[in-house]
């Protein structure tokens, strides 16, 4: 059992740390509201590996193989959101004296119940992360995996995850990182939703 998880870890680990929209938004967050928003952030993603780790497990690629209409649906709907968050940062931080270029702040200001379902919905976006688990498990764990191994295989994937996300947190909450963005906010936030249309745009384009 431990060779399994040791594994899934590995793979895991790898694909965690790759940058990409959830490091993007957790980054962004952290840095222009706070480490507490920034660690609701975290643990929406948490929340959405696990979501995701489940359907890995229920065999979710088989379904989306079997419909592939379905997997179409998600991912547009996905590449969707983040094209509209990237755009959505783009306009407020050209309205930086109207609203303080956040992800979506609006005048009652910015919850961290707000910051984690935006970590939910960012990590969520991306039909493909079920396939990334599919695959993992499929080349880390053995044909039938007793149900103690799989559920300790997600349990470490949200584990590692959000561990690595928090540290991204710690990291850019930092007193000298957020006075630095906030001396180059306006092209940071430009910068980050630009990426984030980006991001949307290579998942509604990508085959399979």
């Amino acid at each position: 059992m431990l060779s399994h998880l040791l594994a899934v870890a590995s793979v895991w680990l790898v694909a965690a740390v790759s940058p990409g929209p959830n490091f993007l938004v957790t980054a962004r967050i952290a840095v222009a509201r706070s480490r507490g928003a920034g660690l609701a952030a975290v643990c929406g993603i948490g929340i959405a590996t696990a979501i995701w780790g489940v359907c890995g497990l229920a065999g979710i690629k088989a379904l989306f193989l079997a419909a592939p209409w379905a997997y179409a649906a998600l991912k547009l709907a996905g590449a969707g959101y983040l094209i509209y968050s990237g755009l959505r940062l783009i306009v407020l931080a050209e309205r930086r004296s109207e609203a303080d270029g956040a992800l979506a702040v609006d005048p009652r200001g910015f919850s961290t119940w707000r910051a984690f379902w935006i970590g939910l919905a960012t990590s969520l976006a991306n039909p493909r992360s079920a396939l990334s688990v599919a695959s993992i498990f499929a080349v880390a764990l053995p044909a039938q995996p007793s149900l103690t191994l799989g559920v300790a295989s997600v349990v470490l994937m949200v584990a590692i995850s959000v561990g690595w996300y928090a540290c991204v947190v710690w990291l850019f909450a930092a007193e000298a990182v957020s006075n630095g963005y906030r001396r180059l906010r306006r092209a940071i936030d430009r910068l980050a939703g630009g990426l984030l249309i980006l991001f949307g745009a290579k998942l509604a384009l990508e085959r399979g």
